[in-house]
């Protein structure tokens, strides 16, 4: 971007400023729109790698990619099946959680109450579980407009799919000439790729078994709490400590304060047996993002396409630093925000880059 010589520095930074605001708020307000673009490209970096083994076996594109949908769609609807069974258990067992709720309730207003404290009104009526939990899974889904969303992605998903090869082979001839910057974009693509690759793994493990260890201690809806855990695993910091609390409330519901404490106890083991190994493995790839950047990107992007934005915060925020990288007036952006090593010469980052998937 260039300016006229009148203008001065702190005029061009202003706006700089004012072009970003009105581009922030005008992604906002096609949020739907840029939430289905976003989210497609990021389901086709996942799944190309698959597409491009296929091929590479011997299958037409249009096949190989066929597959690799219709496996994904199965996925998906077991999920939706198995998430939609589970709310039905629920709405269908209220009345029991209602009188579960209330002798719980009473015996934390008689324990207060032995050792001389008062609850006053804190406690005097119990939550009406019967009108709280369809009224959030009511605002939480709405079956119509996501239906739709989940249509538009999983086109757009499909036709970038067959396109990717065309796509790798054009950016390689537009940077042809420039060969760091095709370096740069190979780096980061591998990064997003080997995130998101890695990332689905562990949240499917991590799913599986919080799911199986509440199934064998008797919690309600276990598999959904798994399920839950798996797609929230997502989001940094946050989403596996908001995929717990259901868990822990069902369980304090069911068995008291013990069976809180027991699953409070499997979420810390699990988060030491099955999260540490991934932090390992990505920082033995030099995937260092500060965690002020990554909570930060988790509410900017969170603010602006909602949960999915939430979920796939790290790799769009990864897609960003590439977009400044490859120009020579932001990036000193990614120097401010300590993510230069990402594109150091020494950086050990993945090699399956978009330069070489094709």
């Amino acid at each position: 971007m260039t300016f006229p010589a009148t203008i001065s520095r702190t005029e061009r930074v202003l706006l700089c400023l004012a072009l970003v605001v009105v581009i922030i708020f005008g992604i906002r307000m096609a949020g739907t729109v840029i939430t289905i673009v976003l989210v497609a490209l990021i389901l086709t970096l996942l799944l190309y790698p698959a597409t491009r083994w296929l091929r590479i076996k011997g299958l037409p594109a249009p096949v190989a990619v066929s597959v690799v949908t219709v496996a994904a769609a199965l996925c998906i609807v077991v999920i939706v099946y198995l998430t939609v069974s589970s709310f039905n258990v629920i709405i269908a067992d209220l009345p029991q959680y209602q009188n579960d709720l209330a002798v719980r309730l009473a015996n934390i207003t008689a324990f207060f109450s032995a050792h001389g404290i008062s609850t006053g009104q804190l406690f005097s009526s119990t939550p009406n579980l019967e009108n709280i939990i369809p009224a959030l899974v009511s605002s939480l889904m709405n079956i119509g407009e996501d239906l739709m969303d989940v249509f538009f992605i999983a086109v757009t998903t499909c036709f970038m799919l067959l396109e990717a090869p065309r796509f790798i082979q054009g950016i390689e001839t537009m940077l042809h000439g420039e060969p760091e910057k095709l370096r740069h974009l190979s780096r980061m693509s591998g990064y997003v790729i080997d995130f998101i690759v890695v990332r689905t793994e562990t949240n499917l493990v991590h799913g599986l078994l919080f799911g199986g260890v509440l199934v064998v201690m008797g919690v309600h809806a276990a598999i959904l709490w798994g399920i839950l855990t798996f797609v929230l695993g997502y989001i940094p910091y946050f989403g596996l400590i908001i995929a717990a609390i259901p868990a822990i409330f069902f369980a304090w519901l069911q068995f008291g304060i013990w069976g809180a404490v027991a699953v409070i106890a499997v979420v810390c083991i699990l988060n030491l047996i099955v999260e540490n190994p991934v932090f390992s493995y990505l920082a033995a790839r030099k995937f260092e993002i500060p965690a002020l950047v990554v909570i930060l990107s988790v509410i900017f992007w969170g603010w602006l396409l909602g949960l999915a934005g939430m979920l796939f915060s790290v790799p769009f925020t990864l897609m960003l630093f590439t977009l400044f990288q490859f120009s020579d007036e932001l990036r000193w952006i990614n120097t401010l925000m300590s993510v230069g090593s990402l594109f150091g010469e020494g950086g050990t980052g993945p090699e399956n880059g978009a330069a070489d998937e094709r």
